[in-house]
């Protein structure tokens, strides 16, 4: 354990007067973990664009900002209404990173582009494209767009898919089809592309709860490199020769920072889960971050020898279900789960190993599979630094809203 870590001691102190559950953040690993992001980019002509959904806290990301200084260039958003309180936040250069069709969401971009703001918004075909540029033009405006290319392996002639399930456009042809039907009606314009390779950034490779996958998910990884590289600089040297100017050339994420910020057809990357370090974000062989955000619940019950029950917990992540996205017990050192009930609703069983004691109200300190999703059950962060309280902040929650 290094000195910035909390011990399960650390945090009994610093919780003893806080209402349960409470979410909390070590400002030191917060730091740590932002200093080891920014350094892998020295020298290599990057910058990272902060993806939002990840914090979910106003405070956090102006923090996140501060630290990375002219390396923190832009925020990666998910959705355009949290674009628009960003901005209205002081936050600028946002790239909206999943498109929309709503009208309403056509409004709010035409008023930021009135205003001059600095915000794009991810376009995957020809019809969305088209969409955009007829609302920009009927508001006299015109509307930045970022065309997100599918970086998925494809093997077998395409047989297989490696990846996530998002853009069709796959080639430097495809994007500027789109490009040409933003152009078309004169309310848009593409300015950059984004390829996430999400079988390196967000395939972790090294994970404890199916050992058996882990050679497989290594190989994936490895394979998708020299295939991601190679089109990624195609569509952008396809781009390029037919005119569109691209401003914005983005990819990766967390996982995939060391890879992508050393991709020369790159302009910039992305990371937001390294920040917070929730549990899946330790089972990376290229990442040695350390936890910052976590989550106490008491212990209100002792229904067996060794074991407690504690009020809520049920904070299960998104993605393919599995016991990896249940939220992970750390201190005590040596609590888990049980197998069949998992974490509850309102009652979370806990298995105490030999040696450790619990009172009735004692804290039980867990950590959360993704980053930005622990925020969305708590109104505000409790902030630690030097391992004492040091105040709290709203999360986007506690400010009153739900983007999505």
């Amino acid at each position: 354990m290094s000195a910035i870590e909390l011990t399960y001691e650390d945090c009994k102190r610093i919780l003893a007067q806080e209402r349960l559950p409470r979410a909390f953040v070590n400002l030191d690993a917060f730091d740590s973990n932002a200093r080891k992001m920014f350094s892998i980019l020295e020298g290599t002509g990057k910058t990272m664009r902060i993806a939002s959904k990840s914090l979910r806290c106003a405070d956090l990301l102006g923090r996140a900002f501060e630290l990375g200084g002219a390396a923190a260039k832009g925020v990666m958003s998910f959705t355009v209404e949290e674009a628009y309180f960003l901005v209205r936040r002081g936050f600028d250069d946002i790239l909206v990173a999943y498109p929309t069709a709503r009208a309403k969401d056509f409004e709010i971009l035409c008023a930021l582009a009135a205003r001059g703001a600095d915000v794009s918004v991810v376009c995957d075909s020809e019809e969305n494209a088209r969409a955009l540029s007829e609302a920009g033009r009927a508001a006299g405006v015109v509307i930045q767009l970022v065309v997100e290319v599918d970086m998925s392996l494809r093997p077998a002639g395409g047989a297989a898919h490696l990846g996530v399930r998002r853009s069709t456009v796959r080639t430097g042809a495809d994007a500027l089809r789109v490009a040409r039907a933003a152009e078309k009606a004169g309310g848009a314009a593409v300015i950059g592309i984004m390829g996430y390779e999400a079988q390196i950034a967000g395939m972790a490779d090294e994970n404890p709860f199916s050992r058996a996958l882990n050679p497989a998910r290594k190989l994936i990884r490895e394979m998708s490199k020299p295939d991601v590289k190679r089109r990624r600089e195609s569509v952008v040297s396809f781009l390029r020769k037919n005119g569109v100017n691209l401003r914005i050339v983005n990819g990766g994420g967390t996982g995939s920072l060391d890879f992508t910020s050393r991709d020369d057809s790159c302009t910039e990357t992305t990371a937001g889960s390294g920040f917070y370090c929730p549990h899946l974000f330790s089972y990376y062989s290229n990442l040695a971050l350390t936890p910052a955000a976590f989550f106490a619940l008491q212990a209100s019950r002792f229904p067996a020898r060794r074991m407690v029950a504690c009020n809520g917990g049920g904070y299960v992540a998104s993605g393919e279900a599995g016991e990896d996205r249940l939220p992970l017990p750390w201190l005590p050192k040596g609590a888990r789960l049980t197998k069949l009930e998992g974490a509850g609703e309102v009652q979370t069983p806990v298995e105490i190993p030999a040696g450790v004691s619990l009172s009735p109200g004692d804290p039980v300190i867990f950590r959360h599979a993704k980053a930005g999703e622990l925020t969305e059950r708590f109104n505000e962060l409790l902030l630690i630094s030097d391992k004492t309280a040091v105040g709290s902040v709203p999360t986007y929650r506690g400010e009153g809203f739900c983007f999505l």
